[in-house]
């Protein structure tokens, strides 16, 4: 996927790296640090993660009731009646210190779209999960910008 952005020119390259932030799983963690290895825009970088995981958070708040059913189904189906290690690790998280500490941690432990289906599936509110997301989501962009900046300056990559 990094090829792709790469072979990209001008505003296409931000495209391109927008598209890729949307996908599951690809949070600020990976994305800010590749588009300023790639030597764009720090801020414009930082934004563009910044929507395309807002809006991950966003779609999965909408379609909770969807996915829930579809997750029941199939947890149902292959049998599994336990929860995972990572489920068990955010109910722990979830239960010791509530929804802001929750959010503001998840995104390194899950994933910023799974922090937000695991804080619906734990019993919180969509308008609560949207904010607190959209904060964790400003303040990572914010620290994975400038760490990304400073550290690749640092190791003389940019």
């Amino acid at each position: 996927m990094v090829e792709w952005v790469q072979q990209a020119d001008g505003i296409w390259q931000y495209i391109a790296l927008f598209l890729i932030s949307i996908l599951p799983f690809l949070d600020v963690f990976y994305i800010i640090p590749v588009g300023i290895a790639l030597e764009m825009s720090p801020v414009a970088v930082g934004i563009i993660s910044f929507s395309g995981n807002f809006i991950m958070v966003l779609v999965f708040t909408l379609f909770f009731g969807q996915i829930s059913r579809w997750r029941s189904r199939r947890r149902e189906k292959k049998g599994i009646t336990k929860p995972s290690k990572k489920e068990t690790r955010a109910r722990h998280i979830w239960e010791k210190y509530g929804l802001p500490v929750f959010a503001l941690l998840s995104p390194a432990i899950l994933g910023t779209d799974l922090a937000a289906l695991t804080a619906l599936l734990l019993g919180s509110s969509k308008v609560s999960v949207v904010t607190w997301m959209g904060i964790s989501l400003v303040v990572w962009s914010i620290v994975m910008t400038v760490g990304s900046v400073y550290g690749l300056q640092y190791i003389k990559w940019i």
